[in-house]
This record gives structure tokens, C-alpha cells and sequence, in this order.
């Protein structure tokens, strides 16, 4: 099994990686760990509402990421880029392929979890934003990584980063929902087209986790909700089963297992990693 977790050779990009104790950062080492060169990506600035400091990694964020990680012995390089902007997604497959000859794993992790409120005081805006950097970019992402994978004719991972909203609805959530329940259908149909060039592609759907935006999520749920934040986690924990909420390395551990060769015959998948509070 060891050997088969093995990533020595491979290429990654993660995207949204450019934050302390995100599950970008998570994946991104597990992966680099098992020898993976892996890319950071992050959107490298603010922008505004839709893109605040707690929601986004700037180009100072993505290099701590880095840093740390090559402190490790990691193989790590970084790029930034807003993935509303397919010119900017092109671009960035363009510099790994200079930089590497090549793409192994895509990672779609990046999203927009913060503009979140009731569906009546939904704008455009944010609606457009959501939509744009939870579905529309991993659309894109795997429409150019996956020309780089086939011109390669090495097969090819790609993961994307759903969530427990995948599989199952929330109130003051809906654009974010509704994103996500997008990946999935992305994710199959992607799967059964690449499926001939040897490239698998796969969902994984956690629950809360509370990174530094999760912490941004128990409060302004909490407050939806007119609960107290630790009244919050404590009914969370009481609803699955294994007693506690998740953690990055929870999903960093399944996403190195879809990248390997033990999950050569797994593709089309969205697989819960939630405790057993999500089971379908």
C-alpha cells in the first residue's frame, strides 16, 4: 500500500491553497508528503466584498504556505490568479506546463464559502460570484488541465472539492448549495469523457470543517440561527455519529488516496467525509 501512495514524479496544482489551516494547505502537503511537486494557488488579493481578506489567500499568505512547506523538504512552487477570469486560468496551466512539462493532478479546492445570507437579500452579484468561482472555474480548470494531461498520455487525477452542501441542502446557503450540487454533475459527466485518456475525476464532500473560514461560518450561522457558537458545535457534534467535527487532514488523507494508483479504478465518485453524518 505504501508503494501505491506513492507520488513521486507527479505534478499538482491545488487552488485555494493560500491559507493557514485550510484544507488547500492540508491537501497540499499530504500530497507533497507523498512526493508529489505540488503548486499553490490562490487568489493573491483582495477584491472587494466578494473576494475580503478572511475569504481569499493574498501573494504574502500563499508564500507562508510555501515556506513552511518546503521547511518540510516539500517540492513547492506558487502561483496567483483570479479564476473568474479564464485568461487567468489558462495562463496558470501555461506556467506550470513551462515551468514542469507537465500536469498530473488538479485539485479544485478554491470557493467561495462567505457570502452567504437569506435568499430574499441575495444580489446578482454575489450570486454571480459564488456561482463563478465554485463552479464555472473548475469547469475551466479542467477543460485546459486536462488538455496538458492528454497531450501527455499519462492519465491524469483530478479532484474537486465539493461538500456535505453537495448532497444536501442549507438555509442562508443557497448559492453555495447550489454551486456545489453543480460539482457533482460536473464531475461525472467530466469522468465519463476523460475516462478513455486514462484520467479519473472524483468529488470529495466533507462536512464542517472549521478552518479560518469555518470559524467565519459557526459564527454567522450561529447568529442566523440566534444560537451561541459553542451551542452551534455542540448540536453539529451531537449529529454525527464519530462525536466530532472534521478536520483538513481528514480530507487531505481520502484526496492522496484518489490521487494514487490504489484509486486507479475509482472514477465519477463523490465520497462523504463527515463522520457518518452524511451517508448517501
Amino acid at each position: 500500500m505504501q508503494a501505491a501512495l506513492d507520488l513521486g514524479g507527479k505534478v499538482a496544482l491545488v487552488t485555494g491553497a493560500g491559507r493557514q489551516k485550510g484544507l488547500g494547505q492540508a491537501i497540499a502537503a499530504r500530497l507533497a508528503a507523498a512526493g508529489a511537486t505540488v503548486v499553490l494557488h490562490d487568489r493573491g488579493a483582495v477584491g472587494g466584498d466578494v473576494a475580503p481578506a478572511h475569504g481569499v489567500g493574498s501573494a504574502s499568505d500563499l508564500e507562508a504556505v510555501a515556506s513552511e512547506m518546503r521547511d518540510g523538504g516539500a517540492t513547492v512552487s506558487t502561483v496567483t490568479g483570479d479564476l473568474m477570469d479564464e485568461a487567468e486560468i489558462e495562463r496558470i496551466v501555461g506556467e506550470i506546463d513551462g515551468r514542469y512539462g507537465r500536469l498530473d493532478i488538479l485539485v479544485n479546492n478554491a470557493g467561495i464559502g462567505y457570502l452567504m445570507g437569506a435568499i430574499t437579500d441575495m444580489s446578482a452579484e454575489h450570486l454571480d460570484a459564488v456561482l463563478g468561482v465554485n463552479l464555472r472555474a473548475p469547469v475551466l480548470l479542467i477543460k485546459h488541465a486536462a488538455k496538458l494531461m492528454i497531450r501527455e498520455k499519462s492519465g491524469g487525477r483530478i479532484i474537486n472539492i465539493a461538500s456535505q452542501a453537495a448532497k444536501s441542502g442549507f438555509a442562508f446557503a443557497t448559492a453555495y448549495t447550489a454551486s456545489k450540487h453543480g460539482i457533482l454533475g460536473l464531475t461525472r459527466a467530466a469522468a465519463l469523457e476523460l475516462a478513455p485518456h486514462g484520467i479519473t475525476v472524483n468529488a470529495i464532500c466533507p462536512n464542517h470543517v472549521t478552518t479560518g473560514l469555518g470559524a467565519w461560518q459557526n459564527e454567522f450561522m450561529s447568529q442566523a440561527r440566534g444560537q451561541t457558537i459553542e451551542d452551534y458545535l455542540d448540536e453539529m457534534r451531537r449529529r454525527i455519529p464519530l462525536g466530532r467535527t472534521g478536520t483538513p487532514e481528514d480530507t487531505a488523507a481520502v484526496a492522496a488516496f484518489l490521487c494514487s494508483d490504489a484509486a486507479a479504478y475509482v472514477t465519477a465518485e463523490a465520497i462523504n467525509v463527515s463522520g457518518g453524518e452524511e451517508y448517501h
